[in-house]
């Protein structure tokens, strides 16, 4: 098995190189664990509060849980991935089963930023990008998928993206075995990233 975290600042291009990576494997070679599903559950937080919670800080995560079910896909045991609301800031009843795969990615903003979770991985990718056009991304995505103004996106992008990437995204970019400039535009590093899993796998 191998164990990969991919992390990067917010319209960074993780996205699209886990696909590309996910396209160059079968259905049941690979399973994702997005960072996003492992938001510590909230619903002890009154209603009114929840809106000030930072989901960029470290804390915002269940790390103990997220490093519990990596090593138990190790071991090869199943999980049951948390399903996580923003709308409600909490964890959902339902769960995601997931089984063991030859390739498990973690994919998330601070996916390298926790100790303990980084000694379980395998290979460390850091996906870098242009502070201008993870903004651009930012603020296409958040106005299209999420209906927020422009003013809204840039008064979040200052308050809080950029001081908690400068803080805590960032410095993870030292713990990275492979850093992939230009994000998802970057054919070439994407191309050697699918070529050294292949390796790894055997082929």
């Amino acid at each position: 098995m191998i164990i990969i975290g991919i992390a990067g600042g917010t319209g960074s291009g993780k996205t699209t190189v886990v696909k590309s990576i996910m396209e160059d494997l079968s259905q049941d070679e690979v399973a994702l664990l997005p960072l996003d599903s492992y938001y510590k559950d909230s619903s002890h937080v009154p209603v009114e509060e929840r809106q000030n919670i930072n989901f960029d800080h470290p804390d915002a995560f269940d790390w103990k849980l997220l490093s519990e079910h990596v090593s138990m896909l190790r071991r090869g045991e199943a999980i049951e991935q948390p399903v996580y609301s923003y709308l409600t800031c909490t964890r959902q009843p339902e769960t995601i089963h997931v089984e063991p795969r030859k390739v498990v990615i973690i994919e998330g903003i601070l996916a390298l930023s926790d100790k303990e979770l980084c000694k379980l991985m395998d290979l460390k990718i850091f996906v870098d990008a242009d502070p201008d056009e993870r903004l651009i991304r930012v603020i296409q995505r958040d106005v299209i998928e999420r209906g927020r103004t422009a003013e809204a996106v840039m008064d979040r992008y200052i308050r809080v993206l950029k001081p908690m990437h400068q803080e805590f995204i960032e410095p993870a970019k030292r713990y990275a075995d492979l850093i992939i400039p230009q994000g998802g535009h970057n054919r070439k590093a994407i191309e050697i990233l699918q070529m050294y899993i292949e390796k790894m796998l055997g082929r």
